[in-house]
């Protein structure tokens, strides 16, 4: 079954010109799905159009969370971006709309 992530909660944060998307199930019996099925390669296909650098994914298992350190997607960082989102803080509903093929979750 293909779904998209709506079922999950998401923060966002930003340094600089890295972003910070932390993915949160709202059932911690998903959290074991979402690390099998949401590497950091998915997220930087579904993300391609807007993050330039690497992302990185860090598990966070005493909080059930993913973290992905997404590198280069600010277009500079608050300072220095010309963007309408310069803190990133619509790319938490990207990621919220990416599909992943799981049946177990929801």
């Amino acid at each position: 079954m293909i779904r998209n992530c709506q079922n999950m909660h998401i923060r966002a944060c930003d340094k600089g010109n890295t972003l910070i998307l932390s993915l949160i199930p709202y059932d911690e019996q998903d959290y074991t799905i979402l690390c099998e099925k949401i590497t950091a390669e998915k997220v930087k296909e579904h993300l391609k159009e807007i993050v330039e650098g690497d992302i990185i994914r860090y598990e966070v298992p005493n909080i059930l969370a993913l973290q992905f350190t997404c590198h280069h997607a600010l277009l500079g960082g608050v300072t220095s971006s010309m963007s309408m989102d310069i803190h990133g803080k619509s790319l938490n509903f990207a990621l919220l709309e990416m599909e992943i093929n799981i049946d177990q979750l929801g």
